[in-house]
């Protein structure tokens, strides 16, 4: 499935040629939230997640193509990472990122962008907005003011770039001060390759009512129920949709969960992630 954004006007089209396409990865909806709030600003722009892409059904011809993705563990997750050969098939004439994180974006963009020119194409401009944390091991989201004035501060920072995506500005992507680069790049180097293990720390409390959401939300497809037991199968990308989601919040994660307060966008729906 695929969504056509023409100005302030929401609907489904799947045989319209298009401007710009966004493509998106989301786990709690942060990042689809500023892709669509990026969409209605440009206007004419599709949107597309990079979990239900198949390159053999969808042909893309935009000449501006961008990418909006979380920072996982102060750097680019390993989904985004795997579909940068089928972003340079495109060709898109304008690439941009957009990384969503909670204040640290470190040295990410910086990664993408060295990633991209080991493939022989580039960013045009990347750009890190602040969104309320997700990472619910180390905490809750804040207190509701704290997150909508954090909205509001995306949104008016989305609304400029969407002013330099129509100029086709070319610029350095932003990063953060050096030492977070430094330390956070490291931390990233270190726990990159043991991410897809990560999920050992799961488990479900006695609310689980075995409803099957964290199974079917799941963009790694790393959760089965057996025996109404919940089995993850090692090749989790700690998006953490599964407990950020999970309706009766039985889901925990480590030793501290059971107190933080779960975290998705308040305008993005369950429905939006389902495949």
């Amino acid at each position: 499935m695929k969504t056509i954004y023409d100005e302030d006007e929401l609907h489904l089209n799947t045989s319209q040629t298009t401007k710009t396409t966004i493509f998106y990865y989301t786990g709690t909806g942060n990042s689809l939230w500023a892709a669509r709030v990026l969409a209605r600003e440009l206007g004419n722009t599709e949107l597309i997640s990079i979990v239900d892409w198949n390159v053999k059904m969808h042909k893309i011809n935009s000449p501006v193509i961008g990418l909006i993705f979380p920072v996982h563990i102060w750097g680019v997750p390993c989904r985004v990472l795997k579909f940068l050969d089928d972003f340079k098939a495109m060709s898109a004439e304008y690439v941009f990122a957009i990384a969503n994180n909670a204040g640290q974006v470190s040295n990410t963009l910086v990664q993408l962008n060295k990633e991209m020119k080991s493939k022989d194409f580039a960013l045009s401009c990347g750009w890190s907005i602040v969104m309320p944390s997700n990472y619910i091991p180390w905490g809750g989201p804040g207190s509701l003011d704290e997150q909508n004035k954090c909205f509001q501060k995306a949104e008016i920072k989305l609304s400029t770039i969407a002013e330099k995506i129509r100029r086709r500005a070319k610029m350095p992507v932003e990063k953060g001060p050096l030492w977070q680069r430094i330390v956070f790049t490291g931390l990233y180097k270190l726990a990159f390759p043991m991410v897809h293990k990560m999920d050992d720390k799961f488990w479900v409390d006695e609310r689980c009512n075995h409803c099957g959401l964290c199974v079917n939300i799941c963009p790694a497809q790393n959760i089965d129920i057996q025996n109404e037991k919940l089995i993850w199968h090692n090749h989790c990308e700690q998006c953490l949709a599964c407990i950020q989601w999970c309706p009766k919040e039985a889901l925990q994660y480590g030793r501290k969960t059971t107190v933080y307060t779960r975290y998705h966008h308040p305008e993005v729906k369950v429905k939006d992630l389902m495949k």
